[in-house]
């Protein structure tokens, strides 16, 4: 008897048509239109005008076309690139810039791992950094003027979703005075992956000696290491760059003295720092540094460090030399 409705095929069409709809609507409409489909995490700040006139800046450049901010469940991923992303810390982002083409580096996890000076020579001159970089300069960024008038434009329609963002639209003009577009694509950059919880380095036994210290075959090794990883921040001769990195070679360690034996700084370069202390120590580190225990062996780390320790040594021992000769 039921057999009719197959002899009807427009009924069928209609009838088919329903169940379809009544089915996608049940498990999938519905439910975005629930709260609990739309997670923020705790941590999660609303943007500031400045951070949302650089995230402008970014998407008009079209950053989102060689860059992703994504990083998937992968372990090949979260190994690479730090913890998978969260649905919660895309809360504010009107559209998402999750991207599909890594032409670069995935930026998901970008935010805090380096201080400012650092992105600002990265986008005046990517190939200081990276020889091989096919990136375009992007220094004509400083100097130009953020418009205030188009920032208030987009935090209102931004308020219209979530109206907590409607606090800063009293604050834009004085948010963005001496500000450039430069300032702005940099204030966006350090707020990708801020608000998840990062792993804090492992805390080190202070007393693990450097176990390939003062060999000569490892030093040489290190330094080579050093050159291929380290030098683009730290300086050829691991002096440093202002802005960017600090100098290895003097007796500080993340802003304090004294410096701290050779575990610490394998913890560091292992873990690397989001701009926390470590090992206890009190005070805030300048900057951050991404984590390197991913890509190089322990042996390598340790030989970097004997490398930085020949170097220290060498830089102490002409520091001595210096007043000898100016007393002759």
């Amino acid at each position: 008897m039921s057999g009719w409705i197959y002899r009807k095929s427009f009924a069928f069409a209609v009838a088919t048509t329903v169940v379809v709809l009544a089915g996608s609507i049940a498990t999938m409409a519905y439910p975005m239109l629930r709260a609990d489909m739309h997670p923020r995490l705790e941590a999660l700040k609303p943007p500031t005008p400045l951070q949302l006139a650089g995230r402008d800046v970014y998407q008009r450049e079209g950053c989102v076309g060689c860059h992703t901010q994504t990083v998937r469940p992968l372990p090949s991923e979260v190994a690479r690139y730090g913890d998978y992303s969260k649905a919660g810390e895309f809360y504010y982002e009107h559209p998402f810039l999750w991207g599909s083409k890594r032409t670069g580096p995935d930026l998901a996890r970008e935010g805090g791992k380096r201080p400012d000076g650092w992105h600002r020579r990265h986008l005046e001159n990517p190939q200081s950094f990276f020889a091989r970089s096919n990136m375009p300069s992007y220094a004509w960024l400083a100097g130009r003027p953020l418009d205030p008038a188009e920032v208030t434009d987009h935090l209102n329609a931004l308020a219209l979703v979530h109206p907590e963002l409607r606090t800063e639209l009293a604050a834009v003009r004085v948010a963005l005075a001496g500000k450039d577009e430069m300032d702005a694509v940099v204030a966006y950059l350090q707020t990708l992956g801020a608000a998840v919880p990062r792993q804090s380095p492992r805390a080190a036994d202070l007393s693990i000696p450097n176990p390939v210290a003062n060999d000569p075959t490892a030093i040489a090794r290190g330094k080579q290491l050093f050159a291929d990883n380290c030098a683009v921040c730290h300086g050829d001769e691991a002096g440093g760059q202002e802005g960017v990195a600090p100098s290895l070679v003097d007796d500080v360690f993340l802003g304090q003295r004294p410096d701290l034996p050779d575990a610490a700084y394998f913890a560091m370069i292992s873990g690397g720092s989001d701009a926390k202390p470590i090992e206890g120590r009190k005070g805030q580190p300048d900057g951050g540094m991404a984590a390197f225990g991913s890509q190089l062996p322990q042996k390598d780390i340790w030989s970097i460090i004997a490398w930085i320790r020949a170097e220290k040594a060498h830089e102490a021992a002409e520091g001595a030399k210096a007043p000898a000769a100016d007393h002759r």
